[in-house]
């Protein structure tokens, strides 16, 4: 049985670890409120800022910012791991991204911090009302996934199927920089009221 690890108790990561709970997956919920993190694990393990990483799969569900201190954190257990990126790292009074020129995306970034990981980008195109109701206008969600990982890719593909929702196979990491450009608009219309929290990108097949 997979292991899934969520590092944070917000709105992604509740939603996420939601996704992991439906797919059948042992659920593991790290945050600094130990209280947000056991009601985000339901039934699974709430953990302290801090505590070892059980899983296998392990999602960064923190704001870009953050990064840095889940590196310092955790990046020695996070070698070998699959480690999903679902971050839209933008200045929120521009919309423009704050990553470095020299990364191009927050997800090759990592790759490059974290050189033993297999990052996965994910997630950050969908709002997490959409991820945890598993639909958008009466068609299930679709995650998009990307990775240089072929494994990786089909891991995360894998528990988020399991649960009832869509993934689409967005390619190589180099795509990453697409999906946070997706993200970055998506954030743009809910934020201008363009469109509601609870609405998303669909794919009508």
């Amino acid at each position: 049985m997979t292991t899934i690890t969520v590092l944070g108790a917000g709105n992604i990561g509740s939603a996420v670890a939601g996704i992991a709970a439906k797919s059948g997956a042992t659920v593991q919920v790290i945050d600094r409120d130990a209280a947000k993190a056991q009601t985000a694990a339901g039934n699974g393990t709430g953990s302290v800022w801090g505590a070892a990483i059980e899983g296998d799969i392990v999602v960064l569900a923190l704001p870009y910012p953050a990064y840095a201190d889940a590196i310092a954190a955790y990046g020695p257990q996070l070698a070998g791991k699959v480690v999903v990126d679902p971050s839209n790292p933008i200045d929120f009074s521009t919309f423009d991204s704050v990553v470095p020129a020299e990364y191009g995306s927050a997800a090759a970034e990592l790759a490059a911090k974290l050189k033993d990981a297999k990052i996965v980008k994910a997630f950050n195109t969908n709002f997490a009302a959409t991820l945890a109701s598993g639909e958008i206008d009466g068609t299930p969600t679709t995650v998009a996934v990307a990775s240089d990982d072929e494994d990786a890719k089909k891991a995360v593909a894998g528990f988020v199927q399991a649960a009832g929702l869509r993934t689409v196979d967005a390619g190589p990491l180099k795509r990453a920089a697409n999906l946070e450009g997706m993200g970055a608009l998506q954030i743009f219309l809910g934020i201008t009221e363009q469109t509601p929290w609870t609405a998303g990108f669909k794919i009508v097949k």
